[in-house]
């Protein structure tokens, strides 16, 4: 959908210590990266992996390739992204946070200029259950084969841990994952729900859709409406967590992008509108294999 077997990335900031312990799981897991990027850094190694002091250098030594993760500090990664973007990278997962929301908008708006598309920022990246990870989704290769399965169900989350928590609540049912992407908790990021979901609907694999959301934005929203525009033929369900926080207004808690600012951000005013969309917001993450198995087998039989 996103990335396969044949996906080739570089890691942009590979030296930083974070982004080394993530290109080892990625290596790990069986993913392809050609090269990495530090300036100043040129003729290192990590993990076998070249290390250059430019993306041009890295195309030049080893082709253009499809997508980077990016590492590096916030107050550099507009840059990163934007030479990533000029070079010809087209999937851009952006593992930093606390990037100024200015710097975000702008790398979102270059990126669909150009054709790319952004995952992130503050998020842990992509994975194809026993295929491909791309981030750091997942943590080392021994758990994110533990926690992720191959199968029909795509899952989209702002919190990565969560991604693999549910995840890991399906794979325990019996229910694989097609793809499983976290999109970052930031107020604005490059791929929403939304904005996936015309490629989980294309993917033939995918029969069903897992989302985790919290309080704070309008993408839930965005996701209803697309929904019901599209007719969509996969079966959502969703988690909404931070309920509590309709209790406590005035009051922000974790992701940056949990910010209520009005009554559309609500927790209960989100679950009315997904659920006018024929999307079930379960109570429990332990009722989400269930309540989702039953509605792929009603969608099957209709």
């Amino acid at each position: 959908m996103l990335i396969d077997a044949d996906t080739t990335f570089i890691v942009q900031g590979i030296t930083g210590r974070e982004a080394v312990n993530l290109t080892k799981e990625c290596l790990d897991y069986g993913s392809k990266i050609i090269g990495g990027v530090t300036p100043g850094r040129k003729g290192r190694e990590v993990h076998g992996v070249p290390v250059y002091d430019t993306v041009e250098q890295v195309v030049e030594n080893h082709g253009l390739p499809y997508g980077s993760v990016v590492t590096v500090p916030p107050a550099f990664t507009k840059d990163a992204v934007f030479e990533a973007i000029d070079a010809g990278v087209k999937l851009i997962v952006i593992v930093t946070e606390r990037i100024p929301r200015r710097d975000v908008a702008q790398m979102v708006e270059l990126a669909t200029l150009r054709g790319a598309r952004i995952i992130g920022p503050n998020c842990l990246g992509i994975i194809v259950p026993d295929v491909i990870k791309m981030g750091g989704i997942g943590g080392p290769a021994k758990n994110a084969r533990q926690a992720y399965s191959r199968g029909p169900v795509g899952v989209i989350s702002r919190s990565g841990g969560m991604t693999t928590e549910m995840s890991s609540t399906l794979t325990a049912a019996g229910l694989g994952q097609s793809t499983a992407v976290s999109i970052g908790g930031d107020a604005i990021i490059g791929s929403t729900y939304a904005e996936l979901m015309p490629l989980f609907e294309a993917d033939a694999q995918t029969q069903g859709i897992v989302i985790y959301t919290e309080p704070g934005g309008r993408m839930e929203a965005a996701l209803a409406h697309w929904v019901t525009e599209n007719d969509s033929r996969l079966p959502i369900v969703a988690f909404m967590a931070g309920r509590f926080m309709d209790e406590m207004p005035g009051m922000s808690f974790g992701h940056a992008g949990t910010i209520v600012e009005g009554k559309e951000d609500t927790a209960s005013e989100k679950i009315a509108r997904l659920a006018e969309a024929g999307i079930t917001v379960a109570e429990d993450i332990a009722d989400i294999p269930g309540i989702l198995k039953a509605k792929m087998e009603e969608r099957a039989a209709a």
